[in-house]
């Protein structure tokens, strides 16, 4: 019976040390407020901002700056078909063909009238 005991008494430790080794201990949050990944909400002002900026780098002949920026803007207003525009245009001009692609089919499919529908709906049929 003693040894039953031991036994289980044993086997409770051995669980016990076996759940605590599982749990990992909580990280202190990051102090360098630069290192934490950015969080966007609905912000159209922003979202204009980013993409009067990705127009500035995209003149200046900077696509990978413009295609930064332009990605910005559709992350901070999800809806803004011209940042999905300029997003393909800047990645094209980058040589990224899928990401382009994946650009102008959501530009198309939040502004299917705009008034160069037409002209990105004969890109995408000539590149497929």
């Amino acid at each position: 019976m003693a040894r039953l005991l031991r036994l289980a008494l044993g086997l409770a430790l051995w669980a016990g040390a076996l759940a605590a080794q599982q749990q990992k201990p909580a990280e202190p949050p990051e102090e360098d407020e630069s290192l934490l990944p950015k969080e966007y909400s609905f912000n159209p002002l922003q979202a204009e901002k980013e993409l009067k900026i990705g127009a500035f780098y995209f003149k200046r002949g900077r696509y990978r700056a413009a295609a930064l920026r332009f990605q910005e803007a559709t992350k901070w207003n999800p809806g803004l078909a011209e940042a999905y525009l300029r997003l393909g245009e800047a990645r094209e001009k980058l040589k990224d063909q899928k990401a382009a692609r994946a650009a102008y089919a959501k530009f198309l499919e939040l502004a299917p009238d705009h008034k160069r529908a037409v002209e990105i709906k004969r890109k995408l049929a000539r590149t497929s």
